[in-house]
């Protein structure tokens, strides 16, 4: 009896080993992704402003560009503020209010992202496909009208949406194993339905927007392909131009999207079904999923593009043994193209 006791202690003080290693391990992990989404971000706000001095033009697009490069930045410094507090204070010795209040507002935060960037994919697909139902095209018409309204509406429903979590959720600090500050668990049948509403209204809902708007742009494409090469007979590839790098953006941040959706669910359903405190690796990956997005943004638009490829010449310019990781920029190309203004 004895020795099983004993045995018991030691498979728990491993676990426990176990779970701290990999918490710190993702919180270490996590940094280099903060960093990357912070500068990547202030870095697409930074030539937005740059180009409307220059231009004293601000489109649609770089409204909810914005808007989508704030919210991420936001998310990562608050996430990661939590995850610090978190893994230096493990005995949550300072008051849960203000560890609840930060996990809430990573929560509010993440639903303005993910709808910030299906909002971008919705724009985009109305600028590249046209439709033949008028009461559809004034739907969309009318939404363009108030995008500023829409990029302020977005943070207030996310907000609204995450309260209910203080009344239906319950901290988990029970156990030593799954102990991180202020988080809040389903543990109630209230708790699990509202857990699914939250996911469906997060995840779900523009995870769907953005398929459509995927299928429209790629559909849209297929034909444009088809009516381009019908035109010259096959006697050259068709050309889009800049329409086709819009096209690139648009369906590689649905493919990004996607990827983090299956993840999140994952990690969702083991936090509600199991009651599996993993809210780390959820915060771990909602980083990397900002990241790419910065990344694909940066790459769409091209005057981003141009100018870090650019200035990361330059520099690469002040150190002759790095000469060889240069990028060769783009040249203009001069003709017919199909553009779009993005």
């Amino acid at each position: 009896m004895f020795p099983q006791a004993v045995a018991d202690k030691l498979t728990l003080i491993i676990q426990v080993i176990v779970m701290f290693s990999a918490k710190y391990a993702l919180w270490v992990l996590t940094g280099p992704l903060a960093v990357t989404t912070v500068f990547f971000n202030i870095y697409i706000l930074l030539v937005s402003l740059w180009n409307y001095r220059q231009k004293k033009q601000w489109s649609a697009s770089e409204t909810i560009i914005a808007a989508l490069c704030v919210a991420d930045v936001a998310h990562q410094l608050v996430c990661y503020f939590w995850m610090t507090m978190d893994e230096v204070d493990r005995e949550c010795l300072v008051g849960q209010n203000l560890y609840t209040f930060l996990v809430l507002l990573i929560y509010s935060l993440k639903f303005t992202v993910m709808w910030d960037t299906s909002f971008l994919t919705f724009y985009y697909s109305i600028k590249l496909v046209t439709t033949p139902n008028h009461c559809y095209t004034q739907i969309q018409a009318s939404i363009l009208r108030h995008v500023t309204l829409a990029v302020f509406l977005i943070p207030l429903c996310g907000l609204g949406t995450c309260m209910p979590m203080l009344i239906v959720f319950h901290h988990d600090n029970d156990t030593t194993m799954n102990r991180d500050c202020g988080v809040l668990i389903p543990d109630t049948r209230s708790g699990q339905v509202y857990e699914v509403v939250y996911v469906l209204l997060t995840d779900i809902l523009p995870g769907l927007l953005m398929v459509k708007c995927c299928i429209s742009i790629s559909v849209h494409l297929a034909v444009h392909l088809r009516h381009m090469k019908a035109s010259t007979n096959g006697a050259h590839a068709p050309k889009l131009g800049s329409q086709l790098r819009v096209i690139q953006m648009a369906l590689a941040l649905v493919v990004v999207f996607i990827i983090f959706l299956v993840v999140d669910l994952y990690v969702q359903y083991k936090i509600t079904v199991h009651h599996e405190n993993i809210i780390v690796l959820a915060f771990f990956f909602t980083s990397a999923y900002t990241t790419a997005t910065a990344m694909v943004l940066i790459y769409g638009k091209k005057t981003f593009w141009k100018v870090l490829i650019r200035e990361f010449n330059a520099c690469m310019d002040e150190y002759p043994c790095l000469s060889c990781l240069k990028v060769p920029e783009e040249k203009t190309q001069h003709g017919s193209t199909a553009k779009v203004k993005n």
